[in-house]
């Protein structure tokens, strides 16, 4: 498989890459408010760069569950100037995660190359279109509603079954609308309109969904169901986080998207040469 956003290609299976997260907002659920400057988000990114990571993603928005959306002009505050400020500093890939097309295409004149759109669900076309137009990479979440109703009671007669349903239909939709699906990699939604057990469920069968010749990518990193498992706090999930970025990589999977990514670098390459 290859993955294609822009100026890059990506060829798959391999050790995953690694997606840094780097937060612009103030109530992000792990390191809401760290990174609120623009000059501490750019330092911040490039840290991550010197660790490993191969993709940088931007997000203004905060999708942690319950969250409430931002403007428009917020967003783009928030996220533009970093993505400038980074697009001359960084070999990294860029990416913005929003679920607005018109930060998407912001960000993509600022330098971003990747779109990772949590709202895959959605019925508009708008953010497709942007993609087919700049043959950017777009990854797709499987979500429930929205962040601030996904965790209201969701329900699946079969999540794992769901999920890949889920994303046969949209991948004809993306065609329909210009996509090529070279571009496309598909994020199962870990957390996104799911309870413990059909986090676990997805994770136990991602190989079913690697299957779908797209690429996959699975963000786990120091989320609920870790502390639903084990009780520890949000900055005390970096073993479990590690323990799930090393089952996605023996699934197949081709990123894993984190806050540690020293550490989760660090883990996969023990993995790897242990495989």
């Amino acid at each position: 498989m290859i993955w294609q956003t822009v100026d890059r290609v990506w060829k798959f299976p391999h050790t995953p890459i690694v997606m840094g997260i780097v937060n612009v907002t103030p109530d992000s659920f792990s390191d809401g408010g760290y990174y609120e400057t623009t000059e501490s988000a750019v330092s911040h990114a490039l840290q991550l760069e010197s660790q490993g990571a191969a993709i940088l993603d931007i997000g203004g928005e905060s999708t942690r569950p319950g969250a409430k959306p931002v403007s428009e002009e917020e967003e783009l505050k928030r996220v533009v100037p970093v993505i400038e400020k980074l697009a001359g500093q960084t070999e990294a890939a860029i990416s913005i995660d929003t679920q607005k097309p018109s930060v998407a295409k912001a960000a993509l004149r600022a330098g971003a190359i990747i779109i990772n759109d949590i709202a895959a669900n959605r019925e508009e076309e708008t953010m497709w279109q942007l993609a087919a137009e700049t043959n950017s990479g777009y990854i797709a979440t499987h979500m429930l509603g929205n962040p601030k109703t996904m965790q209201t009671n969701p329900e699946y007669k079969d999540v794992l079954n769901d999920v890949e349903a889920f994303f046969y239909c949209r991948m004809e939709r993306w065609t329909d609308w210009g996509m090529s699906l070279e571009q496309v990699v598909l994020d199962p939604g870990i957390g996104f309109g799911k309870k413990l057990e059909h986090n676990l469920a997805l994770l136990k069968g991602l190989e079913q969904l690697t299957k779908m010749e797209r690429p996959l990518a699975v963000g786990t990193s120091r989320k609920s169901f870790i502390g639903d498992l084990t009780e520890a706090v949000v900055d005390d999930r970096l073993p479990g986080s590690l323990a799930s970025a090393c089952r996605a990589a023996q699934a197949g999977g081709a990123i894993v998207r984190v806050h540690d990514v020293r550490e989760t670098v660090q883990a996969l390459q023990v993995w790897a040469a242990i495989n």
